[in-house]
Formats: C-alpha cells, sequence, structure tokens
C-alpha cells in the first residue's frame, strides 16, 4: 500500500466517522443547536483559521463538512496528500466539538482537551523568550512506561512544552509521572482526535499573535512552519488515520518521527523513521533546527522552564521559608570585586539535612555581584528574575518577592540530595549566564538563622526604601529616553512596544528598568533606544522619534503610535497581553479586564472575544493590550481623561490593584476609595445599564468627564 493510499484511506475513514456524528448530532439536537468549544473567541478555531468562515450552528457544521470534502482530492501527488491531511484535521475538530454541544464537559483530568484562548496567550512570552523552545506532540504508545516516562523527561528538562495524545497517558499515569499544564506536560486526550488540540493552539497563535488572515491558507502554514517550533512523535504501530493526521501535521511543517517501518516512505526532515525510540528527541530537534541553550548547574535535580508552575503540596514539603511569618528576604547588591570571591557559597546556620521535616523557618539570601559595567539599577531586575530562577528547579516552589517570600523544597528533593547550598548553585550559575556583561564576579549568602535574618532583613528593607524612592520619581518626563520591546516579534512580526518608566511593556514583564538593563547586556538586542527629543504632542504622548522608532522596528507596518491615547493610534498588541480594555458606550467609561477571567464583561464580550479585536500588530481604536500595573499610571489613557475612566474590573484585578489605583486616583481626582467605585462581576456583567445605575449611585467620576471625542 502507498504512503498516498494510507493517507486517502485514513482521511476517508475519518470523514465517514464525522459525518455520522454531525447526522446524529443533529438528529438529537435540530440544526439549529449552537455548536463552539468554550473559552475561545475563534468558535471552531482550526477551520476559521483555514477558511475564514466561523461556525455557530450544527447546520452550520454540516454545510461546513461539505466545504471539507472539496479538500479530499485523489491525486497521487504530495500536495494532495497534505490536503486530505488538513481535511482530516478538520474533521477531528468537528468529532471533537461535537462532544461540548449543551455545555458538556468531555474531559476530566488529567487530560484537558480543547485549550482555551487565555492559555495560548500565557504561552505567549515564554515561547517568545525561547523558554519554550519547542513543541512536543507524543501520539500513541511508547514500547514500555519506562521509555515513555524518559521521552518525556527528556523534552521537560529542555523547557519543551510536552502534549500528550493516547496511550502515552496510561503508561506515564502507571509511573505517577506528574503531569499538567503548571509542568508543561498536558495529556490532551486519549483519541487520536484530540490531536487537534494541539494543532489549533499553532492555528491560534499565527491568527492571535500574527495577524494572518483567516482563510489565508498558504500565509497560514508558512506562519506555522517558520514560526510555531511543532514536531511529533508517533509510536508504531500507525494506522491509516494516523498516518493522515501525520499528513496534516507536516502540510503545518511539523516534522513527524517515527519507529513505524513497515509501509512508511521516509520525506526528508518531514517523516523520518528512527527505530531507537531513546534517540526521538535528538532526531526531532535536529528536524526542527531547536537549539537548546544548556546552563550546567551542579544541583542533584532537574533544572528547566517547564518546572515554572510546579506546585508543592503541604503533604509533600520538606521544609518551607515563609515570609509572612518569618524573617526571610532576597536581595542582590553590588561590591567591589575586591570585596568577592567567585562562586563562594556560605550557608550560616543548618542545613537542610538538620532541619524537622514539615518546619516553616527563616532563611534569606543576599546575591553578591561586582563589574565594571554593573549598575545600581540592574540589582532590582536581577532580584524580579530570581522567582524564574528557583522556580525552575524541579520540586521547589517559590512565590513573592524581597521581604515577602516562600519557598517550599520538596521531600523528593531532599531524597535526592537536595541542600540550601544548592539554592546558591543556581542563582550564581544563572546571574552569571544571564547577566555575563556586567557581573564578572558573584558570591552568594544563605542565611538560616531567626536573630540574624532579623537584623539583616532590617539592613535589606532600607535598601529597598531607597530603590522604592528612586523609582517613584522617575517619570515619562525625567528620563531622557524611551526604549522599544521587539522580543514577541518571533511570533508577532509587526508589533513594537515603547517602554517607559511609567508604561511597561503589555506582556507586564518588562519595564522601563528592565528593557535599559536588556539594552546595556545586549545592544543588539531587542531593547533599543528611542529619543525623546522631538515632541509632537504631550496629551497624547506623541513623539517624533517614537514614530520613527516604530516605523523602523515594524519594518514599515506602522507609521504612528501615541503613548497615552485608546483612540488615536494606540500602542498595538502582539497577543500576550496580560489586560485588554475597551470603550464602553453607555457610560463613556471604559471596561478592563485580564486573561485569567473567563466570564463576560458589560461589553458583552468576553476576555477572548476583546481580544481578538487586537493582536497580532495591528491599531484598533477604542481596544488596546496593556500590562496589569498601567491601570494605575498616571500615563493610562491619559490623553481621555486617564484611569477615572475605568468603571469596570474582574474582582480579582481590582483588589490586586486597590491601594495603587486608590492611590493614583486620590492625586489625580481627589476621590477617596477609588477601587470600591469600580464595578466587577459581583455587580454586573452583560447589562450596561446596569453599571450605569451603579456607577450613578456612588458617584463614579466619569460621571463628570467629557464623552470620548471619537
Amino acid at each position: 500500500m502507498t504512503l498516498f493510499e494510507r493517507v486517502f484511506g485514513g482521511n476517508d475513514a475519518v470523514y465517514g466517522l464525522t459525518e455520522a456524528a454531525i447526522d446524529n448530532a443533529i438528529a438529537q439536537y435540530g440544526e439549529g443547536q449552537a455548536v463552539s468549544f468554550p473559552d475561545t473567541a475563534y468558535s471552531l478555531p482550526c477551520y476559521y483559521a483555514v477558511t475564514g468562515s466561523k461556525v455557530g450552528t450544527l447546520g452550520e457544521l454540516k454545510q461546513a463538512l461539505g466545504v471539507v470534502k472539496t479538500l479530499m482530492t485523489r491525486n497521487p501527488r504530495l500536495n494532495d496528500a497534505f490536503m486530505s491531511g488538513v481535511a482530516t484535521a478538520l474533521c477531528a475538530e468537528f468529532i471533537e466539538v461535537l462532544k461540548y454541544l449543551n455545555g458538556a464537559a468531555p474531559y476530566e483530568l488529567p487530560c484537558y482537551g480543547h485549550l482555551s484562548d487565555a492559555v495560548i496567550r500565557n504561552l505567549g512570552v515564554p515561547l517568545v523568550t525561547g523558554d519554550i523552545p519547542g513543541v512536543a506532540v507524543i501520539l500513541g504508545s511508547a514500547p514500555s512506561a519506562d521509555e515513555a516516562v524518559a521521552l518525556v523527561k527528556s523534552y521537560q528538562s529542555q523547557g519543551i512544552l510536552v502534549t500528550l495524545v493516547g496511550g502515552v497517558i496510561d503508561q506515564l499515569e502507571e509511573k505517577g509521572y506528574k503531569t499538567g499544564d503548571n509542568v508543561r506536560v498536558i495529556p490532551l486526550g486519549k483519541d487520536v482526535t484530540a490531536v487537534i488540540h494541539v494543532v489549533s493552539v499553532a492555528l491560534r497563535a499565527a491568527l492571535i499573535f500574527g495577524n494572518i488572515t483567516p482563510g489565508d491558507a498558504g500565509s497560514l502554514m508558512k506562519y506555522t512552519m517558520e514560526r510555531v517550533p511543532a514536531f511529533v512523535n508517533a509510536f508504531k504501530p500507525l494506522d491509516d488515520v494516523i498516518v493522515a493526521c501525520g499528513a496534516g501535521a507536516i502540510a503545518l511543517g511539523f516534522p513527524v518521527v517515527t519507529n513505524e517501518t513497515e509501509n512508511i516512505y521516509r520525506v526528508p526532515k518531514s517523516l523520518i523513521v528512527q527505530e531507537d525510540v531513546s534517540k526521538f528527541n535528538a532526531t526531532s530537534l535536529e528536524a526542527r533546527d531547536i537549539k537548546i541553550k544548556i546552563t550546567t548547574i551542579d544541583i542533584p535535580v532537574s533544572f528547566a522552564s517547564a518546572f515554572e508552575g510546579e506546585i508543592i503540596r503541604k503533604g509533600d514539603m520538606q521544609v518551607e521559608v515563609d515570609g509572612s511569618r518569618k524573617d526571610c528576604f532576597e536581595l542582590v547588591t553590588t561590591r567591589d570585586a575586591a570585596e568577592i570571591e567567585d562562586h563562594k557559597i556560605t550557608v550560616d546556620g543548618p542545613e537542610l539535612d538538620e532541619i524537622p521535616v514539615g518546619s516553616k523557618i527563616s532563611l534569606s539570601y543576599i546575591v553578591e555581584v561586582a563589574g565594571k559595567n554593573m549598575q545600581s539599577d540592574f540589582e532590582s531586575v536581577m532580584e524580579r528574575k530570581i522567582h524564574s530562577f528557583l522556580n525552575c528547579i524541579e520540586g521547589v516552589m517559590h512565590t513573592g518577592q524581597r521581604d515577602m517570600i516562600r519557598i517550599r523544597v520538596s521531600k523528593a528533593d531532599f531524597e535526592a540530595g537536595f541542600r540550601f547550598r544548592h539554592i546558591g548553585e543556581v542563582l550564581y550559575a544563572k546571574i552569571k549566564s544571564e547577566f555575563d556583561t556586567v557581573v564578572d564576579k558573584c558570591q552568594v549568602k544563605i542565611v538560616v538563622d531567626e536573630a540574624k535574618n532579623k537584623e539583616l532583613r532590617a539592613m535589606a528593607n532600607e535598601v529597598f526604601n531607597r530603590r522604592d524612592d528612586r523609582l517613584r520619581s522617575m517619570t515619562d518626563e525625567s528620563v531622557p529616553v524611551f526604549y522599544t520591546c521587539i522580543m514577541c516579534q518571533a511570533f508577532s512580526p509587526s508589533h513594537v512596544c515603547i517602554v517607559t518608566p511609567e508604561r511597561l511593556g503589555l506582556c507586564g514583564a518588562v519595564s522601563w528598568l528592565d528593557a535599559k538593563a536588556t539594552n546595556e547586556l545586549d545592544p543588539q538586542g531587542p531593547c533599543q533606544v528611542v529619543p525623546k527629543e522631538h515632541c509632537i504632542d504631550e496629551r497624547l504622548g506623541r513623539y517624533e522619534d517614537v514614530d520613527e522608532a516604530v516605523q523602523k522596528y515594524s519594518h514599515g507596518a506602522l507609521e504612528h503610535v501615541t503613548l497615552y491615547s485608546l483612540f488615536q493610534d494606540p500602542m498595538t498588541s502582539c497577543g500576550c497581553f496580560e489586560c485588554i480594555c475597551g470603550v464602553e458606550p453607555v457610560s463613556m467609561g471604559v471596561v478592563i479586564t485580564m486573561r485569567e477571567y473567563a466570564g463576560m464583561t458589560p461589553l458583552g464580550m468576553t476576555f477572548s472575544e476583546m481580544a481578538s479585536m487586537t493582536g497580532g500588530g495591528v491599531q484598533t481604536p477604542g481596544f488596546m493590550g496593556h500590562g496589569k500595573h498601567f491601570i494605575a499610571s498616571k500615563k493610562f489613557i491619559a490623553a481621555e481623561g486617564g484611569l477615572g475612566r475605568i468603571v469596570w474590573l474582574p474582582k480579582e484585578l481590582k483588589e490586586q490593584m486597590r491601594d495603587k489605583l486608590n492611590e493614583a486616583a486620590k492625586e489625580l481626582y481627589d476621590v477617596d476609595n477609588f477601587a470600591d467605585m469600580i464595578a466587577d462581576e459581583t455587580i454586573c456583567t452583560e447589562d450596561p445599564e446596569e453599571l450605569l445605575n451603579y456607577l450613578t449611585e456612588v458617584g463614579h467620576p466619569v460621571l463628570s468627564m467629557e464623552p470620548f471625542d471619537m
């Protein structure tokens, strides 16, 4: 049997199953029954991306199946095989979406099924920074459960996002291997059709970040091939349906590596036979040209970005460092080179094996650095990275910063030989590797002593207070330059952030000081200096220099950007923004939601639906992506009246920003308790009139503002 016959046969089989499933659903529910995946603005994302048409009902789904049929040509050519593979993928999407009819929840943990738009945006930052260097799709059952664990572990230790379909899920469960989105090992489902949920991630990335026009299949496939670093590992035996799905993966640019040898026709760089499963990893990375940056750290457990979201439960905890109950802190400070012995790590106090299991302890660590190019402004930048550094340690959980840190070390780590000194090894290695252009020498002092930490914490707080005073004095007017940030151009080729002291990057991860440090560390990198010598309009935040920068770094896609306006040339969005705001016309206010909030807003739109109005580097007056902390900035939509326009926030976000919102509103409008004047989902969701009634009742300042000049 030829490869073409296998692809076409698998496609025909899935098409027949799909047609029968749709007909049965129509017979049960009727053609008018709504059909869609949850928490996405794209209804059926794959079909919408390929054809440009949204499907909303079972009747429309039946019509869409007719469109899919047109892709199923039967000429013995590679392009026809690839298009039949795409047709197979779309049929799989139809079968999967039927599982969600009537609000059903067809998947139970460990399986995830459909992944929301918010999850994809959460993946945006680590993908563009390289913390997730690739996406593995593992399909079927490995020759043994041990080999399944070894393969997944190998990818996980490299930071690669791993998705699982089929028997490999049961194999990991058999071995008690930890899975979940927090450790970037995501079981999608046990039916082969569940593979569509990772294909959906790739195609939505093209829509969200790449501004690819839905229906432009050529640009879509070019984008996924060039910018989505995914690949497939398929274990034998491969039936014809899996072969057809593989053809669809190859059409998107994702190579398939398999240990199947019978009736498989190798396609160089695309369909690769590797009989030794232990070599799947190396073969896959070579096929996708993924380069793994290795930092050798002398610790007894794994270190990778895949562990950043790992949660250590109380019952699994060896000890806990708790800054809310004990004197604890983390500090980076600059010293003269003569004061530092490079790679010196000291532990003052008992080691981990001298402390009773389950203890809450007082612990601090001071990272002392020296370098001829080191600046005190970089200390806080390095400190903020500690959260990521320690969370990359398998079996260690870190939250908070400064003197409100919490660290849990797992029993498994303790049994593996992990000790406090290994925290120092990680901090030393990462500071030296990531800040090598400014740090020449580094040493780490770890103190596990309550009395000493009480005194040291007071000293550290003096340092923090001095930094805060300096940061509070920094305004857009007080600095000589702004910076670009184009890290997201790996996925969003025309997007450019302009980062200022009062407007951080829309992902929330890049402050002005971060951008300054990035420029110092890598002068040819993503953060370039933007002079601010030629201001055109102070109210809008329009600068000739900013326009020149965005024209240059967007490759001509943008001509003008204002820094403080929602309507006149607002800053573009890549897609991985923390929040998005949109105009609410009844109150003439602004509604803000965040990716963690999946519910409805008074605009009659969810986060995903609002986010579909912008992203991919396009300007959409009235909608804007931004970071959480920009909400409380005096520059937030200052051209339209500022943060006093905020009329609705999700309750969680409102509580996070309460103190800063109240402080800023008091200074700008002489309003007390402004956060309490902002509605949330406990007050109203979809009804603008209900929102207006609440605003009137509390005397919200938006009611005295001039209407928007739209």
